[in-house]
């Protein structure tokens, strides 16, 4: 069955290779990628970044053109993709989905992610790091000032998010670890949109509660998902990507340095990024937010660009990077305003670099979401593979004004510390 991926950033795609992704709506665009023999078809939305309002929009646009291209007589899974550490405007999009998409008998929530060291246990969802396990709530994502929550336990976190519409022990709960015996009969049960949660440790107990869960669809039954990528592992069953990942910079035109962009603030990101910079062949180019935010005249953003074709001139990649200091802000449409304008500082510095750069790495899920759509201009492409677990890459269009290069989408919760630098020395042939 065909999977539809409506993708609150660019990173659901984590997993998987050989898929297209669309960044805008045009009939023809959307109609030969849902075409695509792909098992799976993203449309990278980037809600995460907007306000609730502009997600409805998005969300709601985006099944409608999905809607007009569809083949009524192919049944389709549909997954609402989103952050494998619960943040996102949920249950706002699957509620959009349903309305534009539905009905659906159930939606199944599950947060999984092996690569990041997601794991969900007895309905509770946890982040594992160096082997120890931090229910999710004590995070700092549970602290995101947009989408924090106070519950990892996932039926709680459920309740908490809709407000209590849903109750917690309402919530049906799945043993992906031990799966139950009558597992079919339970989900030929389930109607009325019923919310459901499913543990899973590895990739291969998810693997085997999807196949008994797949076998069920196919009779008829319509399920929803909210879900990280782990799901997508399961759903696509692929074989081995084309180009293995150590050996992706033979994708890098005549071996030429790249750029590196990093818009993430969270802690693992400027760990990962401290140690990049003291790569050999890098240059650091720290982009003050408050002056990218407050130029509107354009002579900051010719300082940055200057510094980066300098940089290039002298055979380095050059590191531009967002100061890390984080701001507070009055509300939440003030702090999305300031990080708008941020991040088309941003993309405008990458659309004036250098047409010779051989590469980009973009670290963020909604830096790299803007990256490609402003910065580098694309509105449909293709992800060839991973570059390190839970990293995928795609490469520009023969007729992109950065011709046929690779762009590494980089999540900013994934890796180890040394992960970007590591990035880096596989795609920079002067290592």
């Amino acid at each position: 069955m065909k999977v539809i991926a409506f993708d609150d950033d660019p990173t659901g795609c984590q997993t998987v290779h050989s898929c297209p992704l669309i960044l805008d709506w045009s009939t023809d665009a959307v109609a030969a990628a849902v075409h695509d023999p792909a098992p799976v078809t993203f449309f990278l939305t980037n809600t995460r970044a907007v306000s609730p309002d502009a997600a409805t929009t998005i969300t709601r646009d985006a099944c409608r053109a999905f809607a007009r291209v569809k083949d009524p007589d192919e049944a389709y899974v549909i997954v609402s993709r989103s952050d494998s550490t619960l943040r996102g405007h949920f249950p706002l999009e699957t509620d959009i989905i349903r309305e534009e998409l539905g009905p659906f008998d159930a939606v199944f929530v599950i947060p999984f992610f092996a690569e990041g060291g997601r794991i969900t246990v007895d309905g509770t969802h946890y982040v594992v790091t160096d082997g120890v396990r931090t229910a999710a709530h004590d995070t700092e994502f549970a602290r995101d000032g947009v989408f924090g929550y106070s519950s990892s336990f996932m039926p709680a976190y459920i309740e908490e998010k809709t407000r209590g519409s849903v109750r917690a022990a309402d919530v049906v709960r799945f043993t992906a670890i031990h799966p139950q015996p009558d597992l079919a009969d339970q989900l030929r049960a389930l109607e009325g949109y019923r919310y459901c949660v499913v543990d899973a440790e590895t990739q291969e107990q998810l693997n085997g509660f999807i196949a008994v869960l797949s076998g069920v669809a196919r009779t008829g039954k319509r399920f929803l998902f909210r879900s990280a990528a782990g799901l997508l592992t399961s759903l696509a069953a692929q074989g081995p990507q084309p180009v293995a990942g150590p050996e992706l910079h033979k994708l890098v035109p005549g071996g030429r340095p790249g750029l590196i962009v990093v818009g993430s603030h969270v802690a693992k990101t400027t760990r990962q990024l401290n140690i990049l910079i003291a790569e050999n062949g890098t240059v650091g180019i720290e982009v003050d937010v408050e002056n990218a935010a407050a130029d509107h005249t354009g002579t900051y953003l010719d300082e940055i660009t200057t510094r980066i074709a300098h940089a290039h001139r002298a055979g380095a990649t050059p590191v531009v990077y967002t100061s890390r200091t984080e701001r507070t802000f009055a509300d939440h449409d003030e702090r999305l305003s300031f990080g708008d304008a941020v991040s088309r500082f941003i993309c405008s510095a990458v659309a004036n670099a250098p047409r010779t750069i051989g590469f980009v790495i973009a670290k963020g899920g909604i830096t790299s979401h803007n990256v490609l759509s402003i910065g580098l201009g694309m509105t449909v492409t293709t992800v060839v593979g991973q570059i390190l677990p839970g990293c995928p890459v795609v490469i520009t269009p023969a007729t992109n004004t950065f011709s046929e290069i690779p762009v590494v989408i980089f999540p900013g919760n994934v890796g180890g510390d040394d992960s970007l630098a590591v990035a880096y020395r596989v795609l920079n042939a002067n290592t």
